[in-house]
């Protein structure tokens, strides 16, 4: 490890890469903070809205919402980084110092790490409960709190890593070409913790999936159960409409960082980083449309929330006990009819 760079400014570090760094407002640059800062608002706003209707609603004060909490929370953050990326971008990258470029990039790896991390506590916290086919989880309000304090401290230091010394500034050898004061390594390490993560969450969405299945397929022997058919039904898109979102929006990113880490110099990697990027901040958009928007008694306080000063504050606490699309219970399959008993089937 030779001479520390870290008192040179931006454009060196861009330069030595050979990636492009805009001296102007071009049309380009325009489109892509345009779109991002219009995505920015939306999540704020979708993020903020869960966010509020959970701690008003208190049917929602139960650990796996609690979780859907946290969850709306590091996307609202992840809105914020995003924000603060969009006003550092562009022409005005230059003008960053190191310090300045890394707090930039720390707060788009910190909130997408919360993000992603959150994702795999509400994916084993739903596998749990399903195998032990209850409709609420056992978990105690400390042991939640607990897990949400652990969320955002890896995140944090995933965050800090670089800054902290994991870097290229004294290495130039090492400096990757989409984030050119990071250390290729440090990407490896970031985009293969996260496929990591995603395999994990896949293998326990997978089980949640083929077991569902199987119980289905036992109860279509019968016309009794038509209602717990539906239900389970209903959780099966959602398992599958949760791992197709996170293919789309995260697999791509983390591909191309991969690649980029391995020093791929074939590999056009520049001309899909932006696209890349915000096709992950899309995922913080999906999350509560998934998670939140698409269940009866979330969308009822919503409106309640949107309606507030209008709405009595009981209203809250009134109607319909419907239970969220995640918290569906499955039942045991009905046993099979016993063949020796003259083979009477309802069917």
């Amino acid at each position: 490890m030779g001479h520390c760079y870290d008192n040179k400014t931006i454009p060196f570090f861009y330069n030595l890469v050979g990636k492009e760094l805009s001296q102007h407002w071009r049309t380009k640059d325009v489109l892509v903070v345009t779109l991002g800062l219009l995505v920015c608002v939306i999540v704020i706003l979708a993020n903020s809205l869960v966010i509020v209707a959970i701690a008003l609603n208190r049917r929602f004060h139960q650990p796996i919402f609690y979780l859907l909490a946290n969850l709306a929370a590091t996307d609202l953050f992840s809105g914020l980084a995003y924000t603060y990326l969009m006003f550092h971008t562009g022409p005005r990258t230059a003008q960053l110092t190191v310090h300045t470029w890394f707090l930039r990039q720390g707060l788009i790896d910190t909130s997408l790490t919360a993000s992603v991390t959150n994702l795999l506590a509400v994916a084993v916290e739903r596998h749990q409960t399903v195998f032990q086919m209850q409709l609420h989880s056992n978990m105690s309000n400390q042991r939640v709190t607990f897990l949400i304090v652990c969320i955002w401290v890896t995140a944090i230091l995933m965050g800090l890593i670089p800054q902290m010394g994991w870097n290229c500034v004294c290495d130039l050898a090492t400096c990757s070409r989409m984030a050119p004061l990071y250390s290729r390594s440090y990407l490896i390490f970031w985009a293969i913790s996260n496929l990591v993560i995603f395999c994990v969450m896949l293998l326990v969405y997978l089980r949640i999936f083929y077991y569902v299945q199987h119980q289905v397929q036992r109860m279509s022997q019968h016309t009794l159960h038509s209602r717990h058919k539906e239900t389970m039904m209903n959780l099966m898109k959602t398992v599958v409409i949760i791992l197709s979102a996170f293919v789309v929006c995260w697999t791509p990113g983390l591909v191309v960082l991969l690649l980029d880490g391995v020093d791929c110099s074939s590999c056009k990697v520049l001309p899909l980083e932006k696209f890349f990027l915000l096709l992950a901040e899309l995922n913080s958009l999906s999350n509560p449309l998934i998670y939140s928007f698409r269940d009866n008694e979330m969308r009822h306080t919503f409106k309640q929330v949107l309606c507030l000063p209008w709405r009595p504050r009981s209203s809250f606490t009134t109607g319909a006990n419907r239970a969220h699309v995640l918290m569906t219970e499955v039942p045991p399959a009905p046993p099979q009819p016993d063949s020796s008993q003259g083979g009477n089937s309802s069917l």
